[in-house]
């Protein structure tokens, strides 16, 4: 199985058009068409990460940070991104970075932290706008079912827990076919009224592309009607950050203290203790200051994230509890999400951890 091979699966589970646009996913260096031998799982595509998957004969590392993140005008090693990058080109191995792919992936980063807290009810904390749009296309109706399952089949009509989602009316259809025309229904020359359906579908709009080719393809029509609009709704299940309730809510301190234990932390930094029950929980694997507005909109009690800065503890003003836990911290289930993926899907070659902890930040007790 080439790397070229490996990418496509990955990016069906978790495709590139739901990551950020900041961010820079994918396919980082390497050259595709390169059989695999081994994937290493990690965090971070460091030099010494790079080193360890030379050692196990690993020519694939998939990491959660890119570690090109900004451009590159020359690679020459003078820093610790061009060192691992110079590293994994001259040992022929190619680096996979998923990062925010996998943050706004509903069964993502935050998802799975929730579950180890044991919330239920997660929804995502900032749903991804202008992700969505919707497709009318008008079909004679005995071809109605084949541009159904062909639209289906392109990734349209997915809500959620749901496949298949699409609205249907009956109309009346007319046009009339003029010179050179080769219509599949009619004369030239003549108008011609067919009893049509207008079937609709809503679709993430990565997908039109592969969407309008489909229905086209399955359409007895020469020339195909349809119309695609964008639509305002937030995605219901992508986006940055969860929130989630506890099953009984627990007293502030006794909370953290649960979390502190639960996710082996050194320390929490945490805004001033509010006098309430800890019950509804946000959270947000990695630097998550920018969902400080949106856990308090939705009334969490505390919300969970790293990075925070010193004016950002100022923004709880009493509503909620911020609670630091560590942008690592936060992310460190990462790697155990991306290895239960990988190993189920590719038995052919080994799938490895890394054995390296690639946290920058220490902790003095």
């Amino acid at each position: 199985m080439t790397i070229k091979e490996v990418v496509r699966i990955a990016q069906k589970q978790w495709p590139l058009a739901q990551a950020e646009d900041f961010d820079n996913v994918g396919l980082l260096c390497g050259n595709t068409d390169r059989e695999v031998k081994g994937i290493l799982i990690c965090h971070d595509a460091l030099e010494e990460v790079v080193e360890e998957a030379i050692q196990n004969s690993c020519n694939l590392i998939v990491c959660f940070h890119p570690i090109i993140f900004s451009g590159l005008k020359s690679i020459t090693g003078k820093n610790y991104v061009e060192r691992a990058v110079v590293k994994a080109l001259e040992n022929k191995i190619a680096i996979y970075a998923i990062h925010t792919a996998l943050d706004n992936d509903y069964l993502g980063v935050n998802h799975r932290l929730g579950k180890e807290l044991g919330l239920h009810y997660l929804k995502p904390l900032m749903p991804k706008s202008g992700f969505l749009a919707y497709l009318d296309v008008y079909v004679p109706k005995d071809a109605v079912s084949q541009v159904e399952n062909a639209a289906f089949s392109a990734g349209a009509g997915n809500i959620g827990n749901y496949d298949q989602c699409n609205y249907a009316v009956t109309g009346q259809g007319s046009f009339r076919p003029l010179q050179n025309a080769n219509p599949a229904i009619g004369n030239i020359g003549k108008r011609e009224y067919v009893e049509e359906v207008k079937l609709s579908f809503i679709f993430e709009k990565y997908k039109q592309a592969a969407l309008i080719s489909a229905i086209i393809q399955a359409h007895p029509y020469e020339e195909v009607a349809y119309q695609i609009y964008d639509l305002a709704n937030q995605h219901p299940y992508l986006g940055l950050g969860q929130y989630g309730e506890l099953e009984e809510a627990m007293d502030a301190e006794d909370f953290l203290r649960f979390v502190k234990k639960k996710l082996g932390l050194a320390v929490i930094r945490h805004s001033k203790i509010l006098q309430k029950k800890i019950k509804r929980v946000g959270l947000l694997g990695g630097s998550g200051a920018s969902g400080i507005k949106s856990a308090i909109s939705h009334q969490c009690d505390i919300y969970l994230s790293g990075d925070f800065k010193y004016h950002d503890f100022f923004s709880a003003e009493d509503k909620i509890i911020l609670a630091d836990i560590g942008h690592f911290e936060s992310e460190q289930f990462v790697i155990s999400q991306l290895y239960e993926f990988f190993s189920e899907k590719f038995t052919k070659f080994a799938i490895l951890k890394t054995n390296i902890s690639t946290n920058p930040v220490n902790y003095f007790l």
